[in-house]
């Protein structure tokens, strides 16, 4: 009998290892999660996201999909806890400005090849100087990259083109 909880902090990975017939269940809350179909993702992504993280992704009320994931599973509602670390800065805010944006990474190329842009982003963040802005370009959202980087006190701006092409910028 599987022991793993299911909680807004549980890494879909570790979901789809313990509850396997849940994949569908998971794709069926958000278009978005059609991509955890792909292997190179699903060893990837998939390890590092949580479920509160995919929800943001998603665009989905944590609570909802968590609940719904639980009641597959077999396990109670959760109730009253706190998913307010999902609404991410999406508004333009005072101190972005495009010609201080010092160093463009495109991670869909790398996550495409499997390969984790988490430590060559993190790193990249980590030489910002005061005033620059650093650039990057993913095929959905990074939550768990943007967690990272709010956690070592770094300023983000999240200006989705489309559902295939988001910016994310990060300041000092």
């Amino acid at each position: 009998m599987n022991r793993l909880v299911i909680t807004p902090k549980t890494k879909i990975f570790d979901l789809l290892e313990a509850y396997p017939f849940l994949e569908e269940t998971l794709i069926a809350q958000a278009p978005q999660f059609t991509k955890l179909r792909n292997p190179l993702l699903r060893k990837t992504i998939a390890k590092v996201t949580t479920l509160s993280q995919a929800a943001a992704v998603g665009g989905l009320n944590v609570e909802k999909m968590v609940n719904a994931l639980r009641k597959e599973a077999g396990q109670a509602d959760l109730s009253g806890f706190d998913h307010s670390n999902s609404n991410y800065i999406t508004q333009k805010p005072s101190w972005f400005n495009k010609r201080k944006v010092t160093h463009t990474i495109d991670v869909r190329d790398m996550l495409h090849e499997g390969e984790q842009p988490v430590h060559e982003v993190l790193s990249s963040v980590k030489k910002l100087k005061k005033k620059e802005i650093l650039e990057i370009i993913a095929p959905f959202l990074p939550a768990p990259l943007i967690d990272k980087a709010i956690g070592l006190g770094y300023q983000y701006w999240i200006n989705e083109i489309s559902e295939e092409e988001i910016y994310i910028y990060f300041k000092k």
